[in-house]
Protein backbone atom coordinates (compact mmCIF):
# COMPACT_ATOMS: atom_id res chain seq x y z
CA UNK A 1 0.00 0.00 0.00
CA UNK A 2 2.52 1.94 0.83
CA UNK A 3 4.75 1.55 -2.39
CA UNK A 4 5.82 4.76 -3.80
CA UNK A 5 5.87 3.78 -7.53
CA UNK A 6 2.24 3.03 -7.03
CA UNK A 7 1.38 6.41 -5.35
CA UNK A 8 3.46 8.31 -7.97
CA UNK A 9 1.47 6.11 -10.84
CA UNK A 10 -1.56 7.37 -8.85
CA UNK A 11 -0.90 11.11 -8.84
CA UNK A 12 0.57 10.84 -12.10
CA UNK A 13 -2.86 9.42 -13.33
CA UNK A 14 -5.14 12.02 -11.81
CA UNK A 15 -3.15 14.68 -12.80
CA UNK A 16 -3.23 13.94 -16.08
CA UNK A 17 -7.48 13.54 -15.91
CA UNK A 18 -8.00 16.36 -13.18
CA UNK A 19 -11.27 17.20 -14.86
CA UNK A 20 -12.18 13.71 -14.72
CA UNK A 21 -11.00 13.54 -11.49
CA UNK A 22 -12.36 16.40 -9.82
CA UNK A 23 -16.49 15.49 -11.05
CA UNK A 24 -16.15 12.36 -9.94
CA UNK A 25 -14.60 13.48 -5.89
CA UNK A 26 -17.22 16.04 -6.45
CA UNK A 27 -20.01 14.09 -6.89
CA UNK A 28 -18.66 11.71 -4.01
CA UNK A 29 -18.17 14.82 -1.59
CA UNK A 30 -21.85 15.90 -2.66
CA UNK A 31 -23.07 12.93 -1.32
CA UNK A 32 -21.69 12.72 2.07
CA UNK A 33 -22.13 16.35 2.29
CA UNK A 34 -26.04 16.14 1.32
CA UNK A 35 -26.16 13.25 3.76
CA UNK A 36 -24.74 15.30 6.66
CA UNK A 37 -26.70 18.18 5.62
CA UNK A 38 -30.24 15.75 5.80
CA UNK A 39 -29.12 14.11 9.17
CA UNK A 40 -28.02 17.58 10.98
CA UNK A 41 -31.48 18.81 9.72
CA UNK A 42 -33.54 15.86 10.77
CA UNK A 43 -31.78 16.10 13.88
CA UNK A 44 -32.32 19.41 14.53
CA UNK A 45 -36.23 18.82 14.15
CA UNK A 46 -35.98 15.62 16.27
CA UNK A 47 -34.51 17.98 18.82
CA UNK A 48 -36.47 20.74 18.77
CA UNK A 49 -40.00 19.43 18.63
CA UNK A 50 -38.75 16.63 21.21
CA UNK A 51 -37.63 19.73 24.10
CA UNK A 52 -41.26 21.03 24.05
CA UNK A 53 -42.26 17.58 25.73
CA UNK A 54 -39.46 18.53 28.61
CA UNK A 55 -41.43 20.54 30.43
CA UNK A 56 -43.49 17.86 31.52
CA UNK A 57 -43.64 13.89 31.74
CA UNK A 58 -44.51 12.35 29.11
CA UNK A 59 -46.44 10.06 30.32
CA UNK A 60 -48.72 12.99 31.83
CA UNK A 61 -52.63 13.57 31.81
CA UNK A 62 -54.38 16.67 31.93
CA UNK A 63 -58.19 15.99 32.78
CA UNK A 64 -60.61 19.07 33.05
CA UNK A 65 -63.97 19.99 33.43
CA UNK A 66 -66.49 21.81 31.46
CA UNK A 67 -70.24 21.95 30.26
CA UNK A 68 -72.17 18.65 29.21
CA UNK A 69 -73.14 18.64 25.28
CA UNK A 70 -74.82 15.47 25.62
CA UNK A 71 -78.15 14.63 27.70
CA UNK A 72 -77.75 11.61 30.18
CA UNK A 73 -80.11 10.01 32.19
CA UNK A 74 -82.76 12.78 31.35
CA UNK A 75 -80.57 15.23 32.11
CA UNK A 76 -80.28 18.12 29.51
CA UNK A 77 -77.34 19.05 28.00
CA UNK A 78 -75.59 22.44 29.24
CA UNK A 79 -74.90 21.24 32.90
CA UNK A 80 -71.54 23.05 34.35
CA UNK A 81 -69.66 19.83 35.73
CA UNK A 82 -66.84 20.42 38.42
CA UNK A 83 -64.68 17.69 39.98
CA UNK A 84 -64.31 17.03 43.60
CA UNK A 85 -61.70 15.34 45.86
CA UNK A 86 -64.11 12.52 45.93
CA UNK A 87 -62.80 12.15 42.07
CA UNK A 88 -59.14 12.66 43.04
CA UNK A 89 -59.32 10.19 45.33
CA UNK A 90 -60.57 7.36 43.23
CA UNK A 91 -58.48 8.14 40.58
CA UNK A 92 -55.62 7.78 42.56
CA UNK A 93 -56.77 3.69 43.77
CA UNK A 94 -56.50 3.13 40.04
CA UNK A 95 -53.71 0.93 39.01
CA UNK A 96 -50.43 2.04 36.83
CA UNK A 97 -51.54 5.39 38.53
CA UNK A 98 -47.96 7.04 39.45
CA UNK A 99 -48.33 10.39 40.64
CA UNK A 100 -51.63 12.42 40.96
CA UNK A 101 -52.47 16.08 41.77
CA UNK A 102 -55.51 18.22 42.31
CA UNK A 103 -55.25 21.71 40.98
CA UNK A 104 -57.70 25.26 41.60
CA UNK A 105 -56.62 28.44 40.46
CA UNK A 106 -57.17 31.77 42.09
CA UNK A 107 -57.59 34.49 39.88
CA UNK A 108 -54.63 37.09 39.44
CA UNK A 109 -53.83 38.25 43.02
CA UNK A 110 -51.44 40.70 44.87
CA UNK A 111 -48.37 39.87 46.07
CA UNK A 112 -46.89 41.82 48.33
CA UNK A 113 -43.16 41.99 50.23
CA UNK A 114 -42.10 44.95 52.40
CA UNK A 115 -42.69 47.76 49.71
CA UNK A 116 -42.62 45.71 46.51
CA UNK A 117 -45.31 44.49 44.56
CA UNK A 118 -47.03 42.55 41.70
CA UNK A 119 -49.95 40.72 40.36
CA UNK A 120 -49.35 36.94 40.04
CA UNK A 121 -51.86 33.87 40.11
CA UNK A 122 -52.12 31.54 42.81
CA UNK A 123 -52.78 27.60 42.38
CA UNK A 124 -53.41 25.15 45.22
CA UNK A 125 -51.76 21.61 44.36
CA UNK A 126 -50.79 18.59 45.94
CA UNK A 127 -47.15 17.12 46.37
CA UNK A 128 -46.60 14.91 43.80
CA UNK A 129 -47.41 18.05 40.99
CA UNK A 130 -43.62 18.90 41.84
CA UNK A 131 -43.05 15.36 39.64
CA UNK A 132 -45.89 16.25 36.58
CA UNK A 133 -44.61 19.28 35.98
CA UNK A 134 -40.80 18.53 36.63
CA UNK A 135 -40.48 21.64 38.67
CA UNK A 136 -36.85 22.52 39.66
CA UNK A 137 -37.03 23.39 43.68
CA UNK A 138 -33.53 26.13 43.81
CA UNK A 139 -34.34 26.75 47.62
CA UNK A 140 -35.90 25.10 50.91
CA UNK A 141 -38.39 22.38 49.56
CA UNK A 142 -41.75 21.42 47.85
CA UNK A 143 -45.41 21.32 49.40
CA UNK A 144 -45.36 17.80 51.29
CA UNK A 145 -48.44 15.71 53.25
CA UNK A 146 -47.89 17.44 56.32
CA UNK A 147 -48.88 20.95 54.97
CA UNK A 148 -51.60 18.81 53.11
CA UNK A 149 -52.81 17.32 56.61
CA UNK A 150 -52.60 20.62 58.01
CA UNK A 151 -54.60 22.88 55.44
CA UNK A 152 -50.74 25.29 56.57
CA UNK A 153 -50.25 28.77 55.31
CA UNK A 154 -47.05 28.27 53.22
CA UNK A 155 -46.27 28.79 49.67
CA UNK A 156 -43.97 27.77 47.33
CA UNK A 157 -42.97 31.08 44.88
CA UNK A 158 -41.49 30.96 41.32
CA UNK A 159 -38.71 32.63 40.42
CA UNK A 160 -39.89 35.44 38.43
CA UNK A 161 -41.66 36.05 41.72
CA UNK A 162 -38.52 36.28 43.72
CA UNK A 163 -36.66 38.21 41.48
CA UNK A 164 -39.65 40.70 41.06
CA UNK A 165 -40.45 41.52 45.11
CA UNK A 166 -37.01 40.04 46.71
CA UNK A 167 -34.27 42.34 45.01
CA UNK A 168 -31.05 39.98 46.62
CA UNK A 169 -33.34 38.67 49.48
CA UNK A 170 -33.36 35.53 50.47
CA UNK A 171 -37.35 34.81 50.46
CA UNK A 172 -37.38 31.70 52.09
CA UNK A 173 -38.76 31.89 55.64
CA UNK A 174 -40.08 35.26 55.10
CA UNK A 175 -43.90 35.93 55.04
CA UNK A 176 -45.18 37.24 51.53
CA UNK A 177 -48.95 38.72 51.97
CA UNK A 178 -51.16 36.88 49.24
CA UNK A 179 -54.69 39.00 48.57
CA UNK A 180 -54.58 40.19 52.24
CA UNK A 181 -52.99 36.52 53.55
CA UNK A 182 -50.10 36.14 55.32
CA UNK A 183 -47.98 33.21 54.00
CA UNK A 184 -44.86 31.62 54.86
CA UNK A 185 -42.65 31.14 51.73
CA UNK A 186 -41.09 27.45 52.13
CA UNK A 187 -39.56 27.31 48.47
CA UNK A 188 -38.12 29.37 45.44
CA UNK A 189 -38.96 26.67 42.55
CA UNK A 190 -38.02 27.12 38.39
CA UNK A 191 -39.56 25.81 35.42
CA UNK A 192 -37.60 22.84 33.41
CA UNK A 193 -38.15 24.85 30.61
CA UNK A 194 -36.91 28.40 30.95
CA UNK A 195 -39.27 29.34 28.49
CA UNK A 196 -42.22 28.91 30.36
CA UNK A 197 -41.40 31.20 33.46
CA UNK A 198 -41.98 30.68 36.90
CA UNK A 199 -44.83 33.17 38.22
CA UNK A 200 -46.91 31.39 40.43
CA UNK A 201 -47.46 30.73 43.67
CA UNK A 202 -48.00 27.55 44.66
CA UNK A 203 -49.90 26.47 47.94
CA UNK A 204 -51.45 23.12 49.49
CA UNK A 205 -54.80 21.97 47.85
CA UNK A 206 -56.56 22.06 51.00
CA UNK A 207 -55.68 25.40 51.86
CA UNK A 208 -56.87 27.11 48.53
CA UNK A 209 -59.86 25.23 49.34
CA UNK A 210 -59.83 26.58 52.96
CA UNK A 211 -58.90 30.18 51.82
CA UNK A 212 -61.17 30.49 48.94
CA UNK A 213 -64.56 29.26 50.41
CA UNK A 214 -65.05 26.35 47.82
CA UNK A 215 -65.52 23.09 49.79
CA UNK A 216 -63.69 20.22 48.20
CA UNK A 217 -64.04 21.37 44.50
CA UNK A 218 -61.22 21.66 42.11
CA UNK A 219 -60.41 22.39 38.89
CA UNK A 220 -58.90 19.98 36.70
CA UNK A 221 -56.33 16.89 37.73
CA UNK A 222 -53.10 16.20 36.80
CA UNK A 223 -51.66 12.50 36.61
CA UNK A 224 -49.23 10.35 35.65
CA UNK A 225 -48.73 7.24 34.69
CA UNK A 226 -46.19 3.92 35.21
CA UNK A 227 -44.77 3.03 32.15
CA UNK A 228 -47.10 2.04 29.55
CA UNK A 229 -47.33 1.22 26.01
CA UNK A 230 -49.80 4.00 24.06
CA UNK A 231 -52.50 0.92 24.48
CA UNK A 232 -51.63 0.64 28.11
CA UNK A 233 -52.02 4.30 28.41
CA UNK A 234 -55.24 4.64 26.33
CA UNK A 235 -56.85 1.87 28.32
CA UNK A 236 -56.13 4.05 31.63
CA UNK A 237 -57.61 7.43 29.89
CA UNK A 238 -60.85 4.99 29.23
CA UNK A 239 -61.01 4.08 32.90
CA UNK A 240 -60.40 7.42 34.08
CA UNK A 241 -62.97 8.97 32.03
CA UNK A 242 -65.68 6.30 32.96
CA UNK A 243 -65.24 6.90 36.41
CA UNK A 244 -65.61 10.47 36.39
CA UNK A 245 -68.46 10.20 34.30
CA UNK A 246 -70.12 7.85 36.25
CA UNK A 247 -69.48 9.91 39.35
CA UNK A 248 -71.03 13.67 37.57
CA UNK A 249 -74.05 11.58 36.04
CA UNK A 250 -72.43 12.33 32.45
CA UNK A 251 -72.38 10.25 29.29
CA UNK A 252 -69.16 8.41 28.46
CA UNK A 253 -68.45 9.78 25.08
CA UNK A 254 -69.13 13.52 26.16
CA UNK A 255 -65.42 14.82 25.48
CA UNK A 256 -66.59 18.39 25.86
CA UNK A 257 -67.68 17.59 29.59
CA UNK A 258 -64.30 16.04 30.72
CA UNK A 259 -61.84 16.43 28.30
CA UNK A 260 -58.38 14.30 28.97
CA UNK A 261 -54.41 15.05 27.19
CA UNK A 262 -53.07 12.20 27.19
CA UNK A 263 -49.25 13.43 26.60
CA UNK A 264 -48.14 10.08 26.31
CA UNK A 265 -50.20 9.61 23.34
CA UNK A 266 -49.20 12.74 21.12
CA UNK A 267 -45.72 12.39 22.35
CA UNK A 268 -45.70 8.84 20.63
CA UNK A 269 -47.66 9.97 17.60
CA UNK A 270 -44.97 13.19 17.30
CA UNK A 271 -41.77 10.78 17.75
CA UNK A 272 -42.84 8.32 15.46
CA UNK A 273 -43.75 11.29 12.51
CA UNK A 274 -39.66 11.86 12.96
CA UNK A 275 -38.38 8.21 13.00
CA UNK A 276 -40.16 8.12 9.58
CA UNK A 277 -38.66 11.43 8.50
CA UNK A 278 -35.25 9.77 9.60
CA UNK A 279 -36.31 7.11 7.95
CA UNK A 280 -36.78 8.91 4.55
CA UNK A 281 -33.66 11.34 5.10
CA UNK A 282 -31.61 8.23 5.26
CA UNK A 283 -32.99 7.09 2.06
CA UNK A 284 -32.29 10.25 0.11
CA UNK A 285 -28.60 10.44 1.67
CA UNK A 286 -28.09 7.15 0.88
CA UNK A 287 -29.02 7.29 -2.35
CA UNK A 288 -27.10 10.38 -3.53
CA UNK A 289 -24.16 8.50 -2.10
CA UNK A 290 -25.29 5.42 -4.56
CA UNK A 291 -25.16 7.96 -7.11
CA UNK A 292 -21.73 9.44 -6.70
CA UNK A 293 -20.62 5.46 -5.91
CA UNK A 294 -21.96 4.20 -9.51
CA UNK A 295 -19.57 6.93 -10.45
CA UNK A 296 -16.83 6.07 -9.29
CA UNK A 297 -17.24 2.49 -10.82
CA UNK A 298 -17.96 4.05 -14.17
CA UNK A 299 -14.90 6.11 -14.15
CA UNK A 300 -13.03 2.83 -13.14
CA UNK A 301 -14.14 1.58 -16.58
CA UNK A 302 -13.28 4.02 -18.27
CA UNK A 303 -9.81 4.07 -16.75
CA UNK A 304 -9.30 0.46 -17.18
CA UNK A 305 -10.27 0.64 -21.05
CA UNK A 306 -7.96 3.20 -21.48
CA UNK A 307 -5.29 1.18 -19.58
CA UNK A 308 -5.98 -1.69 -21.02
CA UNK A 309 -3.10 -1.61 -23.53
CA UNK A 310 -0.52 -0.83 -20.54
CA UNK A 311 -2.25 -3.35 -17.99
CA UNK A 312 -1.22 -5.97 -21.07
CA UNK A 313 2.75 -4.85 -21.07
CA UNK A 314 2.82 -5.24 -17.21
CA UNK A 315 1.16 -8.94 -17.52
CA UNK A 316 3.38 -9.49 -20.45
CA UNK A 317 6.42 -8.51 -18.16
CA UNK A 318 5.12 -11.08 -14.94
CA UNK A 319 2.98 -8.13 -12.93
CA UNK A 320 0.95 -10.38 -11.16
CA UNK A 321 -3.16 -10.33 -11.29
CA UNK A 322 -3.21 -8.89 -7.72
CA UNK A 323 -0.57 -6.26 -8.36
CA UNK A 324 -2.93 -4.95 -11.12
CA UNK A 325 -5.93 -5.09 -8.68
CA UNK A 326 -4.05 -3.89 -6.20
CA UNK A 327 -3.54 -0.64 -8.53
CA UNK A 328 -6.62 -0.22 -9.46
CA UNK A 329 -8.38 -0.37 -5.92
CA UNK A 330 -5.50 1.81 -4.33
CA UNK A 331 -6.73 4.69 -7.05
CA UNK A 332 -10.55 3.93 -6.05
CA UNK A 333 -10.17 3.84 -2.49
CA UNK A 334 -8.27 7.21 -2.49
CA UNK A 335 -10.50 8.98 -4.76
CA UNK A 336 -12.87 7.72 -2.44
CA UNK A 337 -11.24 8.48 0.52
CA UNK A 338 -9.98 12.10 0.28
CA UNK A 339 -13.73 13.29 -1.32
CA UNK A 340 -15.77 10.90 1.12
CA UNK A 341 -13.47 13.19 3.93
CA UNK A 342 -13.75 16.88 2.16
CA UNK A 343 -17.41 16.33 2.12
CA UNK A 344 -18.21 15.12 5.72
CA UNK A 345 -16.12 18.16 6.92
CA UNK A 346 -17.91 20.37 5.03
CA UNK A 347 -21.08 18.91 6.39
CA UNK A 348 -20.61 19.31 9.46
CA UNK A 349 -18.54 22.22 9.50
CA UNK A 350 -22.22 23.84 8.24
CA UNK A 351 -24.25 22.28 10.69
CA UNK A 352 -21.69 22.98 14.03
CA UNK A 353 -22.10 26.79 12.19
CA UNK A 354 -25.94 27.01 12.11
CA UNK A 355 -26.26 25.59 15.77
CA UNK A 356 -23.39 28.01 16.59
CA UNK A 357 -25.85 31.04 14.96
CA UNK A 358 -29.07 29.41 16.39
CA UNK A 359 -27.51 29.31 19.86
CA UNK A 360 -26.26 33.20 20.00
CA UNK A 361 -29.73 34.43 18.92
CA UNK A 362 -31.30 31.97 21.55
CA UNK A 363 -29.03 33.37 24.19
CA UNK A 364 -29.74 37.48 22.62
CA UNK A 365 -33.55 36.84 23.12
CA UNK A 366 -34.33 34.20 25.70
CA UNK A 367 -35.79 36.74 28.00
CA UNK A 368 -38.29 37.55 25.38
CA UNK A 369 -39.41 34.17 24.08
CA UNK A 370 -40.71 32.33 26.84
CA UNK A 371 -43.47 29.79 26.06
CA UNK A 372 -42.21 29.89 22.42
CA UNK A 373 -42.94 26.44 20.32
CA UNK A 374 -39.15 25.62 19.27
CA UNK A 375 -39.23 23.32 16.16
CA UNK A 376 -35.38 23.31 15.12
CA UNK A 377 -32.53 22.54 18.24
CA UNK A 378 -29.65 21.46 17.75
CA UNK A 379 -28.77 20.99 14.51
CA UNK A 380 -25.46 18.60 14.49
CA UNK A 381 -24.52 15.54 13.62
CA UNK A 382 -23.42 12.48 15.81
CA UNK A 383 -19.30 11.87 14.74
CA UNK A 384 -19.67 8.31 14.53
CA UNK A 385 -22.46 8.44 12.71
CA UNK A 386 -20.56 10.47 10.03
CA UNK A 387 -17.51 8.47 10.69
CA UNK A 388 -19.61 5.25 10.11
CA UNK A 389 -20.53 6.90 7.08
CA UNK A 390 -17.75 7.76 5.48
CA UNK A 391 -16.26 4.10 6.44
CA UNK A 392 -19.14 2.56 4.66
CA UNK A 393 -18.75 5.14 1.57
CA UNK A 394 -15.04 3.72 1.48
CA UNK A 395 -16.05 0.16 1.41
CA UNK A 396 -18.40 1.00 -1.57
CA UNK A 397 -15.87 2.52 -3.26
CA UNK A 398 -13.59 -0.30 -3.13
CA UNK A 399 -16.48 -2.59 -4.05
CA UNK A 400 -17.28 -0.19 -7.00
CA UNK A 401 -13.32 0.04 -7.68
CA UNK A 402 -12.88 -3.84 -7.65
CA UNK A 403 -15.26 -4.86 -10.66
CA UNK A 404 -13.02 -2.89 -13.08
CA UNK A 405 -9.80 -4.04 -11.71
CA UNK A 406 -11.02 -7.74 -11.75
CA UNK A 407 -11.79 -7.12 -15.07
CA UNK A 408 -8.32 -5.78 -16.04
CA UNK A 409 -6.78 -8.69 -14.51
CA UNK A 410 -8.58 -11.23 -16.08
CA UNK A 411 -7.43 -9.43 -20.09
CA UNK A 412 -4.94 -11.39 -21.81
CA UNK A 413 -1.98 -9.93 -22.41
CA UNK A 414 -1.87 -10.80 -26.14
CA UNK A 415 -5.60 -9.14 -26.60
CA UNK A 416 -4.48 -6.24 -24.15
CA UNK A 417 -1.35 -5.31 -27.04
CA UNK A 418 -4.18 -5.46 -29.74
CA UNK A 419 -6.75 -3.68 -28.05
CA UNK A 420 -7.18 0.01 -29.70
Amino acid sequence: MFDIDKWQEIIATIKKNKLRTFLTGFAIAWGIFMLMVLLGAGNGLSNGVGSNFEGNATNAMWIWSRETSMPYQGLKAGRRIYFDMKDYDEIKKLDDIDKISARYFSNSRTYSFSNEYGQYTTQGCHPDYRDIEKLNIDEGRFINEIDIQYKRKVVVIGKDIKEALFKGIEPVGEYLNIGGVLYKIIGVYAESDPREGAQQGLIPITTAQLIFNIGDRIHNLAVTTKDLSKKESLQIEKKIRTLLAANHKVDVNDTRAIGIYNSLENYIETMNIFKAINIFIWLIGIGTLIAGIVGVSNIMLIVVKERTKEIGIRKAIGASPSSIIGLILLESVFITLLAGYIGMLFGISLMELINFVMEQQSSAASSGDRGQFTMFLNPTVDLRIAISSLLLLVGAGTLAGYIPAKRAASIKPIEALHNE
